[in-house]
């Protein structure tokens, strides 16, 4: 029987332009934002509110102010200020988080077009201390995955919800379980 993740573990939250891109589908608090900074901020913010549940979060800034306008520098200065953002957020996963940094397709502010550039992205995953119970294994390479649809069928899995129509999941490939 497949499950939805809403009914498994409740409706998720969704920081910055998510809500409007599921139609409030899903979404139990959604949260707007004028910037990535204040992206991560509002993450950072959820994440020591909420136990555990479904947080997603879409930082716009890299495709909407700098990559569809070329803008190389201030692509380069975004990018560092989320690095900055991003090693103050680690030390607050907990054991049982997932984190993924992933995007929906490249915009290369240094291509002539200011059209989207790219059609691989990357995915980085990560969790919080390996205490107890499943954590994320360091350095494994899941290589270039068929679709993106990898990803979906890897949380869903996660979640306990599935499986779903389209992918195949990694999770296996990225957990060590400890008894």
């Amino acid at each position: 029987m497949r499950v939805g993740l809403t009914r498994h573990v409740g409706p998720g939250v969704a920081i910055g332009q998510i809500n409007d891109l599921f139609a409030g589908r899903g979404i139990g608090r959604a949260i707007q934002t004028a910037s990535d900074a204040e992206g991560m901020e509002r993450l950072s913010e959820t994440m020591r509110e909420q136990e555990d549940g479904f947080i997603f979060v879409n930082l716009v800034d890299f495709d909407t102010v700098h990559g569809h306008r070329n803008d190389v520098e201030g692509y380069a200065s975004n990018l560092e200020r989320f690095d900055e953002a991003l090693v103050r957020l680690l030390p607050n996963l907990r054991p049982s988080d997932l984190l993924v940094v992933t995007a929906d397709h490249g915009n290369d502010p240094s291509t002539p077009s200011t059209d989207h550039s790219r059609e691989f992205v990357p995915v980085l995953i990560t969790g919080g201390p390996a205490k107890a119970g499943p954590h994320v294994r360091r350095g494994v390479d899941i290589g270039t995955r068929q679709t993106f649809a990898d990803l979906g069928q890897t949380l869903a899995e996660n979640f306990g919800v599935g499986p779903l129509a389209h992918g195949t999941s990694f999770l296996e490939d990225i957990v060590v379980h400890h008894p």
